[in-house]
């Protein structure tokens, strides 16, 4: 190959996969002087990589947490308060709401501190520090050992790590791979468990547009919620006690009021969930042509079920809010990753990525002994895995996480194996816990509808799946029986299960396994974890050796170059500008929506799209105070080109100086594909504008005071 062509292949395999462009990457913290600021300050920050971290001084860092187990939050005043998006506080919301105190359909504000509502389980984490660990994590890792030993090795060596970097303190640690093991850092956090509700607006607000918005710009969703940390008298975290005082931040940040204009420099520092920008070319075809579709159709017939159901029931509706929330969000997001891979054209781009990878290694003798086999061998792990890979999607779709019933079950077979292995002190610590569960459980529980979602995923799964990975048990059940199986089990009635649970031993363990429903998830479970899940996981752990090896060799291929580490739940800073983009020929998507576009929405019959009359008799009197843009008008939410994911929800987005603009929340569905492929076109990151939560906080909801404790900056 000649020069010209091999630099070529070289330029092809930088730009689409290894190098980023200003808007592309999720930065880690504590490379931003070497790597990021020089470039960040050219797009107009103005402040130092020490004002985003430092662990010399209080910085950015200070005020953003880690919400709950998967969401961003941050702090927005002196006295703890915390905001995050309706969808991360959501649960919480719903656990105080019943018929009788409807929070999500009505919204709740707390008007002083002492109506503020405790959120039991609920936490949120600081980040004290993070540091590099690689040799630490990797000593006496040789290639001599098996991989089986080599992370056998890594798990003790981090096991230390983290015992280390807590010792003497009451934090936690955790240290995580970066680079597919290439690379490990250890974070170590304060973590605060009082947590209390403060304000969310109604669903109506907080929702609106709801899922047939979700994922999709133009957006007119005031997707926030508030809360405040409170700490023992010391500011240390502290068990929830009504003697606990609201926990004093070391940093807060100051909120705009001046708002965004197209091409200003924007910033969001968070917890970005998952991202698999280095994928090999199977991977993705893989992802874009079977697992994607295939589990995307699953949840079509679920959702399809509660959507009928909630629809004719209001207690329904609200038994169900969450969990129709949480199944549709990975359902639409899958929808536009295969559109957005398939208009990239991911495979091919792909492919050309490998070519030059080839042509790299081939330079070298010495290269390609050491990566020679990294893509062939691919070929051969994809080609076995996928029929596995359908198997695994189809079992945790349905079985782990598709019905009510089976839910409970996992949970109930847990106690049940307990008893039958005599494990008294363990049986007897796991059941009053079990109880609460159960109670919990049957709160938003509704028989008919579960019974209805259980009939068509089990048929789904005894259709679409080879007999060879089916219970003989399932495969004898025609939908009618399986409704009727269902409504046998004991599973489905609150009071006989509690019974049961008192004094649970092994004749009550015995009666349990008998259950029609256990004894079908037990079979389906035992299926899948002989035939599929053994084999499954050998593939599974083979890709990603090989993984780690490509990994390797691509680092070393671009040695001296900035490379984006994939996010992993860890803080990372992403940074882009406002603008809006063109979603398809002839159609221009502007940067920022406003209170306007939620009037011409309004639709009475149409749940997700009805306005609540406060919010239009505000309109209509153009009651705004000083939450409006240049134009007179309150502006809802904007979109800019900070490359963001799932954990981003949540996360602050600030200016040029610091200051809160917005509450990152969603990302365009043209966009989705950036966990795996970022485009600069199409990929936008989607923000409450800051001043619309204010404005609802003070003229819809008439809790003004709360502003007084923030820091508004004109």
């Amino acid at each position: 190959m000649n020069f010209k062509n091999l630099l070529l292949s070289l330029l092809l395999v930088w730009g689409f996969i290894f190098s980023a462009s200003a808007k592309e990457g999720m930065w880690i913290p504590t490379l931003l002087q070497k790597y990021n600021i020089e470039e960040m300050q050219q797009m107009g920050f103005k402040l130092t990589a020490d004002d985003i971290y430092s662990v010399n001084h209080a910085s950015m860092k200070d005020a953003v947490v880690i919400f709950g187990g998967g969401c961003t939050g941050e702090v927005i005043s002196p006295d703890g308060l915390l905001i995050t998006n309706h969808h991360c506080g959501y649960s919480s919301i719903q656990k105080h709401s019943s018929v009788e105190h409807d929070y999500l359909t009505d919204g709740f504000w707390a008007m002083n501190r002492d109506e503020e509502l405790p959120n039991p389980g609920l936490t949120v984490k600081f980040l004290v520090r993070m540091d590099d660990v690689t040799a630490q994590a990797l000593e006496g890792v040789t290639d001599s050992l098996t991989e089986s030993d080599k992370q056998t090795r890594i798990n003790e060596n981090t096991a230390k790590i983290e015992k280390e970097a807590t010792e003497g303190t009451d934090y936690t640690a955790v240290v995580k791979p970066l680079f597919y093991g290439n690379q490990y850092f250890v974070y170590v956090y304060e973590v605060y468990k009082d947590i209390r509700l403060v304000g969310a607006p109604p669903s109506a607000i907080g929702k609106f547009g709801g899922d047939t918005d979700n994922w999709m710009w133009p957006r007119h969703t005031g997707d926030f919620s508030v809360f405040r940390i409170y700490a023992g008298k010391d500011n240390k975290p502290a068990e929830y006690s009504p003697d606990n005082v609201p926990y004093k931040p070391k940093k807060f940040f100051p909120i705009s009021m001046r708002g965004v204009k197209k091409g200003d420099f924007t910033m969001v520092f968070g917890y970005p969930g998952t991202t698999q920008e280095y994928l090999p070319s199977q991977a993705v075809k893989l992802i874009m042509t079977q697992s994607d579709p295939e589990k995307v159709a699953i949840r079509t017939k679920k959702l399809n079920i509660l959507a009928a159901d909630m629809e004719a029931d209001r207690a329904v509706r609200i038994q169900y809010a969450s969990k129709y929330a949480r199944t549709s969000n990975s359902w639409k997001r899958w929808q536009g990753e295969v559109k957005g891979l398939k208009r990239l054209n991911a495979v091919e781009k792909k492919q050309e990525g490998e070519k030059a990878f080839t042509e790299w290694l081939n330079e070298s003798s010495s290269r390609k002994g050491k990566y020679g086999e990294v893509l062939p061998r691919f070929e051969e792990l994809y080609a076995e895995f996928a029929p596995y890979q359908r198997a695994d999607d189809y079992y945790s779709e349905v079985v782990k996480r598709g019905t009510d019933i089976f839910s409970l079950a996992q949970k109930l077979d847990r106690i049940r194996r307990l008893a039958e292995y005599n494990a008294e002190s363990r049986l007897e610590g796991a059941l009053p816990e079990l109880k609460d569960e159960v109670a919990s459980y049957f709160k938003d529980y509704h028989q008919a509808t579960d019974e209805k979602v259980f009939t068509a995923l089990l048929t789904m799964y005894a259709n679409d799946l080879p007999g060879k990975w089916l219970p003989e048990e399932l495969t004898k059940l025609t939908p009618e029986k399986l409704a009727k199986l269902y409504r046998k089990s004991v599973l489905t009635n609150e009071t006989v299960l509690n019974q049961m649970l008192d004094g649970f031993d092994t004749k009550a363990a015995k009666k349990l396994e008998k259950d029609p429903v256990m004894q079908l998830y037990r079979a389906l479970r035992n299926t899948y974890e002989v035939k599929v899940e053994s084999r499954y996981r050998e593939l599974n752990d083979s890709i990603k050796a090989n993984q780690k090896l490509y990994m390797a060799g691509l680092l070393e291929m671009n040695k001296g170059k900035r490379m984006m580490a994939d996010a992993n739940f860890t803080l990372r800073v992403t940074y882009g500008k406002v603008e809006g983009y063109d979603p398809r020929d002839g159609v221009h998507y502007k940067y920022y929506t406003t209170l306007k576009g939620i009037m011409e929405k309004d639709n009475p019959e149409i749940y997700d799209y009805d306005v609540p009359d406060r919010l239009k008799g505000l309109y209509r009197e153009k009651d705004f105070g000083q939450y409006t843009n240049g134009k007179g008008q309150v502006p809802v939410a904007f979109c800019a080109s900070n490359h963001t994911t799932g954990g981003n929800s949540g996360s602050p987005v600030v200016d040029a100086e610091g200051n809160l603009l917005g509450v990152n929340f969603d990302r365009t569905w043209e966009g989705t594909m950036s966990d795996i492929m970022f485009d600069p076109d199409q990929c936008r990151n989607i923000m409450l504008d800051i001043r619309y939560a204010l404005f609802v906080i003070d003229k819809f909801a008439g809790a003004g005071y709360l502003l007084d404790e923030m820091e508004l900056v004109n």
